[in-house]
């Protein structure tokens, strides 16, 4: 009677065996990805503001690969974007100024400006020493001297003729008297009469105000010396380095920027020449050409931020691994100085932003949201179009700035990625989100399974291999990657978008060959190998509670029959490992008014979703057996020896199935286990990890032999799901064990109890001696037993 509720081992897994695979194929960028795909090219061909990317989707699934790979085949057909400086501001060094240069400029300039500093040491202080310069410095100071001197003479004339001498030790000036034509020393004008002496003190400091007389324009004819002087060294430094900057000025004439700051190192040169590149009278040891090299290339030398190469056309696509706030705008480093931190110009770095300015930025959202200032500032520099530097602390009161770069006008596109969580949660707690990401690129948990999206798949894991260097792939091989990837997806007619796993099991079966080396290629029995090495290194906890259940520990029968239990199917995710394992449910039922008491809920350890699925129970229960009188009973349900929590309604089925044994007294066979929620009809639907679940009872029963009389349960609906092991599937075929897939609570009463579970007829009656039968009659007699207390209450 229940034949046909068997599933055949055929329909246990996906048959590719006949199924044609293409062994090479040009790899496509996003595979079956057609959603995403068409919205991250709209994304990129928008250029309005705004239409920055999200791309949304699980991780694992290779969105990063497959966005880096779309975007460099895209941005290889873009310009180049502009190149960036930041040099010297020498009227405001901590305001340094940023440089625009053509695509690929950026570090010619930077050569061309190092050949001016080497032209530059080459000619100076040589120019100061040439005899042209020399000859100009002498008139000049021949002409002060001749000023000098004559003045001078002037007071000396007028002293002898007082009989007194005009002494001159170089600067200074003394007035000695002379006496036969000898000037006297303080010995001999000690000796003289008081007379003479008194007259030549009054001749010395009549002579003193005549030379302070002649001499009151001295400090004028210095300043004109000094300021001739300064002229001729301004000529001569004008004149030595104007050939310097004809060729750079021809070159970048059409490069304002950079005219601009060639006029300004121009202007500043006539300082710095004359201030380390003149000949100096007391050299120091320390002022070596190494040391005049480092001085302009500290002042002049530009700092080159970002420079599109010229042999990498096409706009720049990064991936910042780690966006950090200096890491994504940019940051100035510093030096110690003898204890002080001094920073200038050239320690300018550049963040993310500068590297993908003109281009496209890929960053992970969560981890922008996980790092503080991070996502507050991208909105801003997105906002305002433009990279400015500065400390992401300075908001909090901590100065760690001393250098204020101006501003970088900013173009670039963003495409963040992330799960859904992270994008639904910007999109309702940050208002801005939707006007800066317009553009929601959505990668499917699962692909397709057609002609197409099976060859692109073969070509990616051909080209894995390949790229690994790993020996080829069969075609076995290829078609128990697919199943892998079914697996994975639950669903025979879906490919898994985590495309990464069944790459990294190519990797794995590689290394296994390489350890046999027993064929030339990589063939299904190493992908099979591969796959069972990975489940025993993470079977561990499954090994244990296997082993728990078969000493006895955690209570499991596979065998008899039982009122009020059954076992129902759980699926544990713990670290990377997932697998399935059967837990006894349990049931009471008594006389009273209570209604259905779930344990686990009562305790606080069933989560909302089990918890649903406990109280759509006493729905089902009113619907089909208590219209004609009020369901009045006491029932618990427990998950037996179950000490965490519990989510997830796939137990709701099992757990009205054993509230029926209970209710009825009815015994259950404890050789199957049992799977699916239920509706308040009484309809089976559909449950998750349902191969899990399934060999989880399944190596139970084999651990403990097989009988022929064990079996599981499943929903209808869950059939293409099914994509079981070989061990299952062998079983199946030989007739050892049985899947059964219901779609209605009726059958699955029918298969435990082993009787018919009986239809409602349209008077809503069941048939005599059938399951539903013994239900109708024994909440009639609860509520009989009810109402009997009820009028005993009242007349008492």
């Amino acid at each position: 009677m229940l034949a046909h509720l068997q599933l055949p081992a055929a329909a246990l897994k996906l048959d590719l065996d006949h199924t044609a695979i293409p062994e090479s194929r040009p790899p496509n960028a996003i595979i079956g990805q057609q959603r995403a795909q068409s919205a991250l090219a709209f994304g990129i061909a928008m250029k309005a503001p705004g239409y920055n990317i999200f791309v949304m989707g699980d991780p694992g699934s290779g969105r990063l690969s497959m966005v880096s790979q779309y975007l460099a085949g895209y941005a290889e057909q873009q310009e180049s974007p502009h190149s960036y400086a930041y040099v010297d501001n020498f009227e405001n060094p901590r305001e340094p100024v940023a440089i625009q240069l053509p695509s690929g400029d950026g570090h010619n300039f930077s050569k061309d400006i190092e050949k001016l500093i080497d032209d530059l040491l080459m000619t100076f202080p040589a120019a100061f020493e040439s005899p042209s310069y020399q000859q100009k410095k002498t008139t000049i100071e021949r002409r002060f001297s001749q000023r000098y001197n004559t003045a001078i003479d002037q007071v000396d004339v007028k002293a002898r003729a007082m009989n007194v001498v005009l002494f001159r030790d170089s600067e200074s000036i003394t007035f000695l008297p002379i006496r036969q034509d000898q000037a006297l020393d303080e010995e001999q004008f000690a000796l003289l009469p008081q007379a003479e002496r008194d007259s030549f003190h009054k001749h010395s400091e009549e002579l003193e105000d005549f030379l302070g007389e002649v001499l009151a324009e001295l400090p004028q004819w210095r300043r004109t010396m000094v300021e001739e002087l300064r002229q001729l060294d301004n000529d001569t430094i004008k004149n030595a380095i104007e050939p310097l900057f004809t060729n750079l000025n021809d070159k970048y004439q059409n490069v304002d920027d950079v005219i601009t700051y060639l006029a300004e190192i121009e202007k500043s040169l006539s300082n710095t020449i004359a201030d380390f590149l003149m000949p100096t009278r007391n050299p120091d040891s320390r002022d070596t050409s190494s040391t005049r090299r480092q001085l302009l290339t500290e002042q002049y030398l530009p700092n080159i931020l970002v420079d599109s190469k010229q042999d990498n056309n096409g706009a720049p696509v990064i991936y910042e691994p780690h966006p950090i706030y200096q890491n994504l705008f940019g940051r100035i480093e510093y030096v110690s100085d003898q204890g002080t931190l001094i920073t200038n110009y050239r320690r300018i770095c550049p963040g993310s932003l500068h590297k993908a300015n003109g281009g496209y930025l890929i960053l992970d959202a969560e981890k922008i949201l996980t790092y503080p200032f991070v996502w507050e500032g991208l909105k801003r520099a997105l906002k305002a179009g433009r990279i400015e530097i500065e400390s992401p602390y300075a908001e909090l009161g901590i100065n760690t700035i001393t250098l204020k770069p101006e501003v970088i006008p900013l173009n670039v596109k963003v495409i963040l990625i992330g799960s859904r969580d992270i994008y639904y949660l910007l999109e309702e707690l940050d208002s801005e989100f939707k006007e800066m990401f317009r553009v929601l690129a959505d990668f499917d948990d699962h692909i397709k399974r057609t002609p197409d999206s099976i060859g692109q798949f073969a070509a990616l894991m051909i080209n894995q291999a390949r790229d690994i260097g790993s020996k080829p792939l069969t075609t076995h091989a290829l078609r128990r990657l697919i199943e892998h990837s079914c697996r994975l997806a639950e669903n025979q007619q879906r490919l898994s978008a985590h495309i990464n796993d069944c790459l990294e099991i190519i990797a794995e079966a590689s290394l296994l060959n390489s350890q046999t080396g027993n064929h030339d290629m990589i063939d299904q029995p190493e992908i099979e190998a591969a796959l069972a090495a990975r489940e025993a290194r993470n079977g561990r906890i499954a090994e244990e509670i296997l082993n728990e259940m078969l000493e006895g520990i955690i209570l499991i029968d596979t065998e008899g029959k039982a009122i009020g239990k059954l076992n129902g199917l759980t699926v544990m995710d713990i670290g990377g490992s997932s697998f399935g394992a059967p837990a006894r449910i349990t049931a009471t039922v008594h006389p009273g008014s209570r209604g259905i008491v779930d344990i686990e809920r009562e305790v606080e350890l069933g989560q909302p979703i089990h918890s649903k699925g406990v109280m759509i129970l006493t729905g089902y229960l009113g619907h089909c057996y208590a219209q004609q009188f009020p369901l009045a009973i006491s029932a618990s349900i427990a998950m037996e020896q179950s000490y965490g929590h519990i989510d997830g309604d796939s137990a709701s089925l099992a757990e009205l199935c054993c509230l029926i044994s209970a209710l009825t007294r009815m015994p259950i066979n404890q050789g199957i286990a049992m799977t699916g929620s239920i509706n308040q009809y009484g309809e089976v639907q559909a449950i998750g990890g349902v191969n899990e679940k399934i060999e989880g009872f399944f190596n139970l029963c084999a651990a403990r032999g097989l009988t022929g009389q064990q079996a599981v349960i499943i929903p209808a609906s869950n059939k293409r799901n099914l994509m079981l092991k070989p061990t299952v599937i062998d079983a199946v075929a030989a007739g050892q064990f049985t899947i059964y897939a219901v779609s209605t609570v009726n059958q699955a009463l029918s298969i435990l109890i082993g009787e018919d579970a009986g239809e409602m007829n349209d008077e809503g009656q069941y048939p005599e001696g059938s399951i539903n039968f013994k239900v109708v009659a024994r909440l009639k007699e609860i509520a009989d037993l009810a109402g009997d207390e009820d009028k005993e209450t009242e007349t008492g």
